[in-house]
């Protein structure tokens, strides 16, 4: 069983970069692949991207992509979300979720583990 927890939300001016790190206790998070989503107010969670247990292959939604990376430091225990040109569109909650080698996934049923979240609010 894994608990996951994020860090790094905040508040940031339209442009601006953060990075969400999710940091994993339990065994055997080299095989989980981990994602993260976002939930917005008024809005239903969301897929933002995810990337496989070896850290061998990311994905992301179209609205992030050139913009956000997702990468893992498996040694360590955690994955980030790297967030750079951040624009009021992307402000929500942001909740990181993993399971064990899960394939190419958008699904938030598919992920069995998830965070509390962290709130991630850019201004214009």
């Amino acid at each position: 069983q894994v608990q996951l927890v994020e860090s790094g939300g905040g508040s940031v001016q339209a442009g601006g970069s953060l990075r969400l790190s999710c940091a994993a206790s339990g065994r055997a998070f080299s095989t989980y692949t981990m994602g993260w989503f976002r939930q917005a107010p008024g809005k239903e969670r969301e897929f933002v991207g995810a990337i496989r247990w070896d850290g061998s292959n990311s994905y992301y939604t179209d609205s992030v992509k050139g913009r956000f990376t997702i990468s893992r430091d498996n040694a360590r225990n955690t994955v980030y979300l790297q967030m750079n040109n951040l624009s009021p569109e992307d402000t929500a909650v942001y909740y990181c979720a993993g399971d064990q080698y899960l394939r190419t996934t958008t699904s938030a049923a598919r992920y069995g583990y998830w965070g509390q979240g962290t709130q991630v609010t850019v201004s214009s």
